[in-house]
Formats: C-alpha cells, structure tokens, sequence
C-alpha cells in the first residue's frame, strides 16, 4: 500500500469516528462509576439498553469536572456523573419546580434529585429547582450540560423560548464546554408536536436550535440507534420501550 493510500485511510477513519461511526472504549473511571454498588437496581438492569459507560466517553466526563444533569428525572445518569466526576468535581441536578402539595393529600414524595443530593454517597450532588421557562442558572461555570430524553418535553413548556434555553445552557458553560442532547428521534421533516403525542422530535429541529444560540456541533453518537423503530409509534408503547431510536448529539461552546 503507497503512502498515499495510508494517509486517505488516516482520515477516512478519524472522520469515522468524529462522525459516530466508531466508538472510543469507556476508561476504568467511567466503568467504575457504572459499576457503582450504590446505584437502585432498578437502575442498573436498564445498564443493557442505556450504555451509560458509552455515554461517559462521548461525553468526556472525566474526574474534577463541574457537570449539569438537566432534568434529571429519577437521577439514573446523577449517580453515574457523581462517582465519574469524584470528590473533586460537582453534579448539579436542574429539574423544574416540585409540584405543589394538595393539603387534602398526603404529601408527595421529595423528587428524586433531592433525596439524591441528601445520600452521602452522593455528597457532590447539589439539586437545583427552577423554572424550565427561566433557563439555565448554576452558581459556577460548567463543564458539560446534559439532558437525555427530555428536550422535547422542553419544547412543550408553555411559553418557552427555546433559543432563550439554549442560550442560557451556553452562558452556563466554560468555554470549550459541551452540551450533549439524548432523546427519542423523530422522522426527518416532522415538526414539534405540540401535543407532546409521540415523545420524539427530528434530530434535525434540536441541530437547528442549539447552533443558533452559538454552539458548533461537533459530533453524533449513533450507539442508541435503532433502524427497526420506524418512528410511528409512542415511546411508550411496549412494542418498543427501552429500544427506541436515539440520537446523541455533541455540541460544543467556542473557546
């Protein structure tokens, strides 16, 4: 084989792997945060279709950093980003208010960030609760954003101006950060659903939006893709919960 032909294989295989073709290996701290003890059960039998520790490397997370779990729902990726992250870095958990307490009920359990943020284990988790509507506002400057599965459910807030939102996630970060978006893809061309009815938007709307408020995108990790989901049904449905085709897509704040 000439020179030549060895050069053109080099970036033919880096342009591989920025493009999502190829994945780098998890490190051993990114294994071990997903082979943490302390993690629900519940947690780690959805390891298999999740691939937190693929997560990790694409992401970068690495110990000392400052991370934003956004929207952390049940705080499945918010115990992972504590033990990935170490003693010297931060996890903030960003989710919407909690829901008011009805006095003609019991009262409802602490959302889940919060009973989090209070387990020693996890003594570099802060939970953080605000308004979606409102942005992104962390005490310091971070090094990743993330939120999986959920911009789409952003984009139904009522009154939300999704370039605000980006941008307030771009403010949050150092330069050089990154945010990371993780959801549900919807087929090419749809537009946002109002109605929230599929739980999926077009890969294509979350580019448009995020590199409007600044962002370069820099790369897709396609090892949540799915080609068997042809994207008419609900996330939901049991036909295909858990398996559902995913994008992962790597933006990045100019230094």
């Amino acid at each position: 084989m000439t020179k030549t032909k060895l050069m053109l294989g080099a970036v033919a295989f880096a342009a591989l792997l920025s493009a999502g073709g190829a994945y780098a290996k998890p490190d051993a701290n990114q294994m071990a945060a997903v082979a943490d003890k302390g993690r629900p059960e519940a947690d780690s039998k959805r390891d298999a279709d999740r691939k937190p520790a693929e997560m990790l490397e694409f992401a970068g997370v690495k110990q000392g950093q400052t991370v934003v779990d956004l929207i952390p729902g049940g705080g499945y990726f918010t115990r992972i980003f504590s033990k990935a992250v170490g003693p010297k870095g931060v996890v903030y958990a960003v989710g919407g208010p909690p829901r008011p307490a009805d006095p003609s009920k019991p009262a409802p359990p602490p959302p889940p960030a919060d009973v989090i943020a209070a387990d020693p284990a996890y003594a570099n988790v802060k939970s953080l609760h605000a308004a979606l509507a409102g942005g992104l506002a962390i005490p310091t400057k971070a090094d990743l954003v993330w939120t999986a599965q959920n911009y789409h459910d952003v984009k139904n807030v009522p009154n939300i101006d999704m370039l605000k939102f980006d941008k307030a996630v771009y403010d949050a970060l150092k330069p050089g950060g990154v945010f990371v978006v993780l959801d549900h893809a919807a087929s090419a061309g749809t537009a946002a659903d109002p109605t929230d009815k599929l739980h999926r938007i077009d890969p294509a709307i979350v580019r448009k939006e995020v590199e409007a408020a600044g962002f370069k995108f820099e790369g897709e990790s396609k090892v949540l893709a799915n080609p068997a989901d042809d994207h008419t049904k609900t996330v939901f449905d049991a036909a295909i919960r858990g398996h559902t085709d995913q994008f992962i897509y790597k933006f990045r704040k100019p230094k």
